[in-house]
Parts: C-alpha cells; sequence; structure tokens
C-alpha cells in the first residue's frame, strides 16, 4: 500500500492544517472535517483508509463518530486512532471501547504518529491481500458450470454460488438460512433415514446420481458430490450439483439410436454403422454451411475418428475445429461426441479459445480411458476487426495463405493433444493473428499429408502447398481435392481424410 486516504478530524483549524501538511509529506491522500457529524458523512462518501479522530468537538464528539463510523465498516477494517489532549486513563478506555484501534495524546509526537501509521499501512496491506484473495476464489466459484452450496451439519444453507442461481432458480439471498431439502429432497431423507445429522458414508466423498428440485417446483437429474471441512470448529458440508439434464436426454437418445440400428443391421456391422450414424448426425450442422466455410471429410473404410464442427457465435464470432480421435469405429466415436457437444456449447457462450480448450481437455481427461485422447485444431476469428486465436494440439500445422496462394503465417502443432494431461499441465496460450482481405486458412488431417500414392509416397505438406501456389482464392478448394486424387490414383486412403478452407475476408 503505497499510500493511504486518511481523513483527519479535529475543531482546531490550525491542528487539521498541521495534520493536513504532514500526512500529506508522507504521500497520504488527506480529506478534512471539523466535527464528528461531518466526519460520519464523509467517511460514508469517501471511504478512507484510515481515521484520526479528536474527542472534544462541537455537534457531535469523537466518542459518538467512532462508534458510528465502527457500525459502518462490516466489510472491511478501517483504523480509527484517536488524537487527544485527553490523557487519563478513563479516557483510553472509553476510547478504545468506542472502537478506536489506538490512541495518542496531544501534543502529538509526530515521530510516535508516523510510525503508527507504518504499522497500520502494514495491516491494510495484509488485509488487502487477502480480500484479493478471497475475491479471486468467489470469482472462481461464481464462473464454474457446477452448484458449490455450503451448509453446516443441520442441513442449514450457508452460502451459495452464482451456478447455483442458474441451476436451482433461486436467489443467492432465497437460499442462504434455509434447510438444504428445499434443494435435494431426497439428499435430506437419505440424512433422516440413515444417520440424523450425518452424511451417508456412501455419498460423502464420492459422485452419485440424485433427483434435485428447481424453484418451479419440478425435478432434473443431478451429479451430487459431498465433502465435509472444519470451519470455525463447526462441520460443515460442501455440495456440488451438476445438472445432468442434456446428459440423459443425450444419453436416451444415444440408446434410442442403439436400438433402432440393432434392427437394421447385422451383428457384424453394427458397430462401424452405429459410429458413422451417430458422427453423421453431429456433423450435419447449419455452422458447416457458413459461406466462409469450405470443408470435406473422407472417411476411411473404418471410420477413424475425423471431425469437423463450425459456428457462428451470439456476437458472430465464427469458431471452427477440426479433430482426429484416436481408434476406430464406435471407439472413436464415443470419443470425438463429447467434443462436439462442448464445442457447440461453449460457442453458444462465447466462450474464448482458451477456455474452450481447458473444458474440452478436462471432459476428455475425466471420461476417457488412458491411451485415448482427441488431436485438435480450434479456431476462432473476428471478421469485423480482422483478429483470430487458433490452437494446434497433435492435428498437423495450419496454414494462412494470401490471395495469390502464397503462405502467410504458419501455425505449428506445439500442444499436445487434449485428454492426456491434467488442465494445469496443458499449457500452450492460443495464438493470435490477423488478416488482409482474401486471405484463407487451411486446416487437415493427417489423414491428407499420409495419403499415399501406388508408389508408397505421401501427399505431405508440400503437395498441400504446391496445389495452392498460384491460385485464385476461389478456385484453391477443388484444386487441392484434384492434386489429392491425382496423387492417390486409385490407392484408398488408410486413415481419414479431412480438409477445411476458410475465407478470411
Amino acid at each position: 500500500m503505497s499510500k493511504m486516504k486518511v481523513l483527519a478530524v479535529d475543531d482546531n483549524r490550525t491542528n487539521l492544517h498541521i495534520l493536513q501538511v504532514f500526512l500529506k509529506k508522507l504521500g497520504h491522500e488527506v480529506i478534512l472535517a471539523e466535527n464528528g457529524e461531518e466526519a460520519v458523512r464523509k467517511f460514508e462518501t469517501e471511504s478512507p483508509d484510515l481515521v484520526l479522530l479528536d474527542i472534544m468537538m462541537p455537534v457531535m464528539d469523537g466518542f459518538e463518530a467512532a462508534r458510528r463510523i465502527k457500525g459502518m465498516t462490516r466489510d472491511r477494517w478501517t483504523p480509527v486512532i484517536f488524537l487527544s489532549a485527553l490523557n487519563r486513563d478513563e479516557n483510553l478506555v472509553e476510547g478504545l471501547d468506542a472502537g478506536a484501534d489506538d490512541y495518542l495524546t496531544k501534543p502529538i509526537n509526530f515521530v510516535v504518529l508516523e510510525a503508527k501509521l507504518r504499522s497500520m499501512q502494514r495491516s491494510l496491506s495484509m488485509q488487502q491481500v487477502a480480500i484479493d484473495s478471497l475475491h479471486r476464489v468467489q470469482a472462481i466459484s461464481d464462473n464454474v458450470l457446477d452448484a458449490i452450496i455450503t451448509s453446516d451439519d443441520q442441513g442449514v444453507i450457508v452460502s451459495a454460488n452464482l451456478s447455483a442461481e442458474r441451476i436451482f432458480g433461486w436467489n443467492q439471498s432465497e437460499i442462504v438460512g434455509r434447510n438444504i431439502a428445499m434443494l435435494l429432497p431426497d439428499e435430506a431423507s437419505a440424512k433422516r433415514a440413515g444417520q440424523p445429522g450425518g452424511t451417508p458414508p456412501a455419498v460423502s466423498g464420492n459422485e452419485q446420481e440424485v433427483l434435485a428440485r428447481h424453484k418451479d417446483g419440478h425435478q432434473f437429474p443431478a451429479t451430487l458430490s459431498i465433502s465435509q471441512v472444519m470451519l470455525d470448529n463447526q462441520q460443515m458440508e460442501i455440495c456440488v450439483v451438476r445438472d445432468i439434464t442434456e446428459r440423459k436426454q443425450a444419453e436416451q437418445q444415444l440408446r434410442a439410436n442403439a436400438r433402432q440400428l440393432q434392427t437394421y443391421y447385422d451383428q457384424t456391422q453394427a458397430e462401424q454403422q452405429l459410429a458413422l450414424r451417430l458422427m453423421e448426425k453431429q456433423l450435419h450442422r447449419s455452422g458447416l454451411r457458413d459461406r466462409r466455410l469450405k470443408y470435406k471429410v473422407i472417411p476411411a473404410e473404418h471410420f477413424s475418428g475425423d471431425i469437423v464442427a463450425a459456428t457462428r457465435s451470439p456476437d458472430n464470432r465464427f469458431y471452427a475445429l477440426l479433430a482426429d480421435a484416436t481408434g476406430h469405429g464406435l471407439a472413436a466415436a464415443i470419443s470425438a461426441l463429447p467434443v462436439l457437444a462442448l464445442f457447440y456449447r461453449m460457442t453458444k457462450l462465447n466462450r474464448t479459445v482458451q477456455e474452450i480448450i481447458l473444458e474440452l481437455n478436462q471432459q476428455l481427461k475425466e471420461s476417457m480411458p488412458v491411451g485415448r485422447f482427441v488431436a485438435i485444431t480450434l479456431v476462432c476469428l473476428d471478421e469485423q476487426s480482422r483478429q483470430g486465436e487458433i490452437w494446434v494440439g497433435g492435428t498437423p500445422e495450419a496454414f494462412l495463405f494470401d490471395r495469390w496462394g502464397r503462405t502467410t503465417k504458419t501455425f505449428p502443432s506445439a500442444n499436445l493433444p487434449l485428454g492426456i494431461v491434467a488442465s494445469s499441465e496443458l499449457g500452450g496460450e492460443p495464438i493470435a493473428f490477423s488478416w488482409e482481405a482474401e486471405n484463407q486458412l487451411v486446416l487437415c488431417s493427417d489423414g491428407l499429408l499420409e495419403a499415399t500414392n501406388p508408389a508408397d509416397e505421401q501427399f505431405g505438406t508440400s503437395g498441400l502447398i504446391q496445389a495452392i501456389a498460384n491460385t485464385s482464392p476461389g478456385d484453391r478448394f477443388p484444386k487441392i481435392e484434384a492434386a489429392l486424387q491425382a496423387h492417390q490414383n486409385g490407392t484408398p486412403a488408410s486413415d481419414d481424410v479431412s480438409l477445411m478452407l476458410i475465407d478470411c475476408p
């Protein structure tokens, strides 16, 4: 804390002037008041960091002013130092009882006062660090997707984050002080039937599915995990609740699709057909028909995990994703489905590339077995400002070409695929870039670069760049297709071939 805002209060103008000169010399901002009533009024409007307060004043004395000031400082500590000619012990006691934090007798020893101000500065700095830390924790809590609800050992709600308001429909002020049974009736019943006042062992520390209750009365499926902590010598419970309505609906739809597919296809082809059907339902989204986008996905004999997605957010940012999940058939499809679902959900919320990547990684890390991962290129373009971001992890490098087909920027594959390490270890910030008129961004999967000809030679990055060289933006996509077809010369692809060409206006 380099300087403080100090409220100096004294009915003697000479004393006030001396205090003002002294405090300004120390680098502090000074607010002046000549009686207790004025001090209380200026404290309310100016929010000073520290108060220097005389006792004997007209209108309102210092004792009453101190009591009122302390009554207004519930959220943070504001030190009050009495400066008074009254030096008897009972005056000191009365001042401290009124809420003062220190007491100096007049005439003022300015060396001692300066030392006390430095001490108060250190304390206020530590308070500010604590407040900032609390705000950071609160900001994190309020921006997670799950509801976080704290209750005491009787089930009375003590606090709730903003996601709890979104999920349950209640304002924080409406649920704090009420029993958690209003939100989680099944959980409260389990406690009453099992261990009154305590959490059943099967619930604490684990995640289970429950029915939660919304403000409007309807019940919805949710996952619940509970942690018990001791705070201020009192046992508290932290409940993390996630609304899984969409997941349940998706699961029901997947089960319905599986039953339908089993009716039409025999057992040996069921897995591959299911994978293709599920991916087809996900890939046929309106965003892929965007006028700025040209794309192609050529599946190999067995679906190998390539997916593409594109959409525009509510503020008209254009997002595109090209991904390649490990494995073949249904195993690859199951890895790819959550990527698509999260991509479309988070882009609707105008999330940044970094936020989407971290959420995708967290979900894949939690849901996929070891050895399964998804390579991804994710792009976000703001066409109005001609500014974009791109993140490449495990997929081939991406390219930005100018109107004549020359490479202006290369975006290397410098990050790990998603689902291998925890988000805290993932690293790798998105790369920011800008573009000129008629530039085009090219993304591809390794299936395109590794496509071979009859001599077992790969198409490679060189084949892609040569196909684009000296082409106009409108002719570029068919030129790449023709060059790839000519290179393969009838040789079937061993992996899915994906290509996205995005116009950068």
